[in-house]
């Protein structure tokens, strides 16, 4: 990712899996958990997004939102959200303007193939719109655990 700690993070607005517009500037004051993933339904983002339903109520407690971003639409992630019962909010960049803002688009490797696509990584913004942590390459089960400890950290 071309996003590095301790920069502003990119503010974003962009219809969310309801079709409500979401801002990161709207969420100052506390902070916010980016997190880029390929295509809704698929069993690696659908791992990650069950594991951050999953760790659901330790994001509550820190009062903490979380967000997931792909290029899918409006209509695929109220269906993905749907399906697997996500209480998270999750954001439709159909024209890549944040996957591109946050440097998540690039090259990638799979089954000997070589493409451009989403690369799975995650953002810590802090409540004052300052990138806090970023992770680059996460897999599929360890975005939580990630995300949970450097919020922990920056919460003191």
């Amino acid at each position: 990712m071309k996003i590095a700690t301790g920069q502003p993070a990119p503010d974003i607005t962009l219809p969310d899996h309801a079709g409500a517009q979401w801002s990161l500037g709207g969420q100052r004051g506390t902070p916010v958990v980016l997190y880029f993933y390929p295509k809704d339904d698929t069993p690696g983002c659908t791992t990650q997004a069950c594991d951050i339903r999953d760790h659901w109520a330790e994001f509550s407690e820190l009062g903490v939102p979380v967000v997931g971003i792909s290029p899918d639409d409006v209509d695929s992630h109220a269906e993905f959200v749907g399906r697997y019962d996500l209480p998270h909010t999750l954001l439709a960049d159909t024209d890549r303007a944040a996957i591109d803002a946050y440097g998540a688009w690039g090259e990638k490797t799979m089954h000997g193939k070589t493409y451009e696509g989403v690369m799975r990584s995650s953002v810590v913004v802090d409540g004052d719109g300052q990138v806090a942590a970023v992770f680059d390459q996460i897999t599929p089960n360890d975005q939580s655990a990630k995300a949970l400890e450097a919020v922990r950290k920056l919460l003191g």
